[in-house]
């Protein structure tokens, strides 16, 4: 694959009810799903896929499945708390041919820079198969890679790029500094900066919205790169009203409603929802249902 650009869904990770285990039927009608819609490329086992909750070999499993199913291309998040997790998860993600990897620092316990800087070096060393992979800044659920921190694992090159999930738009803008000076592949990872992000220079970015309304994202980018100014900030303003219902719930709890309210089953969520939860999702189901089409008359493309 000669680059990763565009519009990325971040897919959750359905699951059979009662287990931990991956739905295969469930999972195979979210990618048929995805790629009808026209993404770019889909995520697997993100923050979005809840990838914490699964085992190695379950994560390596779903990758296979996906990979095989997907007609278009797969990246996947190989983070894990050890190490060798990390290296074992991107071997099997590289030998089922996955087109990307996505490495977070090392997360629960708390690391400093000089500690995810030879974190990231180490893995480079270990893992050494020809694919790209890229660093995954979320802190919002680990430690942050600073920006020196990111720039020095850049230029080693063992690293393709970035995905910022900082939802902090001085930071991307630091990055994007770094880009002008030494290209790479940056991605931004906060729908709420995905417009900006990506006309301020991003190469794309990895969408949780677009798990769930695909054809709202796509639509998004698509009139990003032909500049056109009225259909962007009319779409943009529908991705804000989407994520402002999300708000309301544990990442990804919307997310895998409003894919629900599509089709995909996703099982049951990690934690139960709240009596105060469950009365505010009755709500989006019924702002949800009166929202889409009309986003989908506005999101159409051919």
């Amino acid at each position: 694959m000669s680059s990763i650009d565009g519009v990325y869904a971040a897919a959750i990770t359905p699951r059979r009810a009662g287990q931990q285990e991956v739905d295969s039927g469930a999972l195979w009608d979210l990618i048929d799903f995805l790629g009808a819609h026209k993404v770019n490329g889909i995520v697997l086992m993100g923050s979005t896929g809840e990838f914490a909750h699964y085992s190695i070999e379950d994560r390596s499993r779903f990758v296979g499945l996906t990979v095989k199913r997907s007609r278009v291309p797969i990246l996947v998040n190989i983070s894990h708390s050890t190490l060798s997790g990390a290296v074992k998860l991107a071997e099997a993600a590289a030998s089922c041919g996955a087109a990307g990897l996505l490495l977070m620092p090392p997360y629960y316990f708390r690391y400093r820079q000089p500690e995810i800087l030879a974190f990231c070096e180490q893995f480079a060393k270990e893992f050494s198969q020809k694919i790209p992979v890229l660093l995954y800044n979320i802190p919002l659920f680990c430690d942050p890679l600073d920006v020196d921190t990111t720039a020095r694992l850049l230029e080693s090159g063992a690293f393709a790029g970035i995905k910022d999930s900082s939802g902090d738009w001085n930071n991307f803008e630091a990055l994007k500094a770094l880009h002008d000076a030494r290209p790479f592949t940056l991605l931004t990872g906060h729908d709420s900066l995905y417009a900006r992000g990506r006309m301020a220079g991003a190469n794309g970015g990895i969408s949780g919205v677009a798990c769930a309304v695909p054809e709202l994202m796509v639509a998004l980018d698509r009139a990003l790169i032909r500049g056109e100014s009225e259909l962007i900030t009319r779409l943009g303003l529908r991705v804000d009203q989407f994520i402002r219902w999300l708000h309301h719930y544990p990442v990804p709890v919307g997310i895998k409603e409003a894919a629900a309210l599509r089709g995909i089953r996703f099982g049951e969520h990690a934690v139960p929802l709240t009596e105060e939860q469950t009365q505010k999702l009755h709500e989006f189901q019924e702002w949800f249902r009166g929202w889409l089409p009309e986003v989908q008359r506005e999101s159409s493309y051919t």
